[in-house]
């Protein structure tokens, strides 16, 4: 009897164990799992070493205001997060409002959806997605509007997996995906009819040189749609609490530093866009978007103990462990900055790049 029991509780450990680590994938759809963990195109052994030199960054922050800095910034931060991303929360590494009797992915599938019907372009019209990851948006618009998306992302490891998904979507002939910087675009001038950017912008040390980049490479009368990570109104630099939440989500999301909601217009018509409407999508009637963070807080511990195991069994990389809890503690930012109103990560802006001019911004 006693070996029976003992048998049991094995088997029923084994099984839990399996379940947690190898079934249960990614919070949307799966595409990564537990057992695969890695940093990206960073080599195992090098990815405590690359956590350490991402956190260097913030002990120099004259050098991330630096525009030459920061692409190896954001680049070493997406080859440690990109599969934790992929697993916890799904292929889209955005926010979207929650709907009442709707999913997470539904919601996110819908905020996507809208960027897209913003900027009214037609079936086989070529349009841009600015800082792509690995391409959840992408698909999503594609079928959508049966548009043909090129994306453009700093990280090859995100290049790699978003093609791998277009294909297993069935989606590859109408998305694309490049390695590049999206300060210095690898397409010419005047070539796309439309452009979107989901939270993506923000890390862009000044918004006016993307804003450029894109107005470069529209059409005339083209438009563009971006959901900008802001703070509100209701920040207060001389507020302390304020301050930490919002430093902490810039040092747990790789930002050079969080723009005001009043500069995004201005920068905007700087580079020679007319600004067609503004919005925050964060605002009433929409529902939080950081309930969904709140309600993640199990998963994201329960997680944190796979991740733990992996790591000590020699699984997951030396320093997935740290990359995790940095991921967590900026959840918890997140979600204060959601409460307290003082940031918001879908700021939406639509420009069009006027009629009968060339990609020279005005001055």
């Amino acid at each position: 009897m006693d070996s029976l029991a003992l048998i049991c509780t094995v088997a029923l450990l084994g099984g839990g164990l399996y379940w947690f680590v190898c079934v249960l994938g990614p919070a949307e759809v799966k595409g990564k799992s537990a057992v695969n963990l890695s940093g990206g195109s960073i080599t195992a052994e090098k990815v405590q070493d690359n956590y350490n030199q991402y956190w260097s960054f913030f002990r120099r922050p004259k050098e991330i205001e630096k525009t030459e800095s920061v692409p190896d910034f954001v680049d070493t931060f997406y080859n440690l997060v990109t599969d934790i991303y992929e697993w916890g929360w799904g292929q889209s590494f955005h926010f979207s409002p929650s709907i009442p009797g709707k999913s997470d992915r539904d919601s996110t599938r819908l905020h996507e959806e809208m960027a897209v019907d913003l900027i009214s372009v037609s079936p086989n019209q070529k349009i841009l997605d600015v800082g792509c990851g690995v391409g959840g948006p992408m698909r999503a618009i594609a079928a959508h509007s049966r548009a043909k998306v090129v994306g453009i992302t700093i990280n090859e490891y995100q290049v790699n997996r978003a093609k791998l998904h277009n294909k297993k979507a069935g989606l590859d002939s109408l998305c694309d995906v490049v390695c590049g910087n999206f300060l210095q675009m690898p397409f010419e001038d005047d070539s796309f009819d439309g452009a979107y950017s989901i939270e993506a912008t923000c890390h862009a040390p000044k918004l006016e040189e993307v804003y450029a980049e894109v107005y470069r490479v529209l059409k005339p009368g083209a438009l563009y749609v971006s959901y900008e990570w802001v703070t509100t109104d209701k920040f207060n630099g001389d507020d302390a609490e304020h301050v930490e939440v919002i430093q902490g989500i810039e040092r747990g999301d790789a930002l050079p530093g969080l723009r005001s909601y009043a500069d995004i217009a201005e920068t905007a018509r700087k580079v020679g866009f007319e600004v067609l409407r503004e919005k925050d999508l964060a605002l009433p009637p929409a529902q939080p978007w950081w309930t969904r963070l709140k309600m993640g807080r199990i998963a994201y511990w329960r997680n944190h103990i796979v991740v733990t195991v992996l790591a000590a069994l020699g699984i997951a990389p030396k320093g997935t462990v740290d990359v995790h809890e940095m991921l967590v503690k900026t959840a918890d930012y997140l979600s204060r900055g959601g409460d307290a109103g003082i940031f918001s990560p879908m700021y939406m802006i639509l420009c069009r790049k006027p009629h009968g001019t060339s990609h020279e911004p005005s001055s």
